[in-house]
């Protein structure tokens, strides 16, 4: 997919490529996958994670991820034409409302849902006794024993670790994606709405542009209400590494190729040849996380449903307000639709690289993050036919208001 409005691929009428279209066969396939590694040949992933920046003997950074994970996100910022921007300013309502609900709503509806349901609602099916070993928090040295949010330090293999109960670092994984709105595949969701692809590209700007500034906050505060480690440094460098850098070297490399080989080779060949990057590297990354979560999941089956089942009700949850609020604002349906579906989806691929480099390729937070991966493609494919079925509910754009030209400019009066 591409994320330019008037895209080859876009317009085309296919939408959504091969990769995305069965991404959630491809993430099973992957999941299989790496529990057959893990158990068939567990060497392999523990050399591969091994290869790790380590601070005060806690490893921070996993080489192997990180490298997955800046394919994952860089492909996706290439496609973002900053100067989108400018014109979100013509369509207040929709905008003001997609930031309020991406910033002032769901991040603590994850928490509240998630915390309710695993920390009270599944507490016994997890586990009372059950505990995950997280990566010491960046920066950090403490000492054996020493107590820091709901974990101890304990030595696993000779590498000091904190020791939490599993239901929090569940919990952990939940609220990096509540707090990681989507950047990626939401404008494949407005489009198959028939939404305002306009409107949906410019919130894909201003979502990865606010991100570099409130994610670490929110991420931190609720990380800490939940009695987890708070590792504010970590959450800085996640940001810097997996929003930041890839966001520079998209921006400065896609100003770089339309200037050299023009706009229309950027779209047609460039970007055709990037489409499936971010999801092979997503890919990969699953086959390594599972790898490490296989003896888990083999134990208890049951783990991926606990965590899926507060993640699809906090998806319902948001759709649903954007939806209401949208139709209460007055909205036409080419706004609403991908207000609603913005709100919904998270940008895993953050949540993912966040919630690895935070805790570790083998925490409970992040097998969170990948269930989030394997129920939101068919989850937000329902919630595309659920709009169509549902458009009449709202005004239409005029002719001359078309999406994606001018961001329905009558909507700021």
């Amino acid at each position: 997919m591409t994320f330019d409005a008037n895209s080859e691929e876009v317009t085309s009428g296919q939408g959504i490529s091969f990769f995305e279209r069965y991404l959630s066969v491809w993430v099973a396939l992957c999941i299989v996958g790496g529990i057959v590694l893990g158990k068939v040949a567990p060497g392999i992933a523990l050399k591969l994670d091994g290869m790790a920046i380590y601070v005060n003997e806690a490893p921070v950074v996993s080489i192997p991820i990180a490298v997955c994970l800046f394919f994952m996100m860089y492909p996706i910022m290439v496609k973002i034409d900053f100067a989108e921007v400018l014109k979100a300013g013509k369509a207040v309502r929709p905008v003001g409302l997609t930031l309020f609900i991406n910033w002032a709503i769901k991040p603590f509806t994850m928490y509240a849902i998630a915390s309710f349901f695993l920390g009270t609602l599944f507490y016994q099916f997890i586990g009372p006794d059950a505990v995950d070993y997280v990566k010491m928090p960046f920066g950090l040295d403490l000492s054996v024993g020493a107590v820091y949010g709901a974990g101890k330090v304990v030595l696993v293999d000779g590498v000091k670790m904190l020791e939490v109960p599993l239901w929090r670092s569940y919990l952990a994984g939940c609220i990096l994606l509540g707090i990681a709105p989507c950047t990626a595949m939401v404008l494949v969701w407005g489009f198959l709405a028939k939404g305002n692809d306009g409107h949906t590209l410019v919130m894909v700007a201003i979502n990865s542009l606010t991100m570099l500034f409130l994610y670490g906050v929110l991420g931190g505060f609720l990380l800490g209400v939940g009695k987890l480690p708070v590792p504010w440094q970590a959450l800085l460098l996640s940001i810097g590494v997996y929003v930041a850098l890839p966001l520079v070297a998209g921006f400065i490399s896609r100003k770089w190729l339309i200037a050299a080989k023009g706009e229309r080779w950027f779209k047609e060949k460039f970007l055709h040849v990037l489409t499936p990057v971010t999801i092979t590297a997503l890919l990969v990354t699953l086959v390594l996380l599972f790898s490490f979560k296989g003896e888990t999941i083999l134990n208890n089956p049951l783990t991926i449903l606990w965590i899926a089942i507060p993640l699809l009700i906090q998806t319902i949850v948001i759709f649903a307000l954007g939806y209401l609020l949208s139709k209460v604002l007055g909205l036409s349906y080419e706004n609403a639709a991908p207000t609603a579906m913005i709100g919904a989806s998270n940008h895993f691929e953050v949540a993912i690289a966040t919630a690895t480099m935070l805790y570790g390729l083998s925490s409970g937070a992040a097998l969170a993050t990948v269930v989030g991966v394997l129920i939101e493609v068919p989850l937000m494919l329902t919630l595309v036919k659920f709009c169509l079925k549902t458009q009449d509910w709202f005004p239409h754009q005029t002719d001359s208001e078309t999406p994606g030209v001018d961001l329905n400019a009558s909507e700021s009066e």
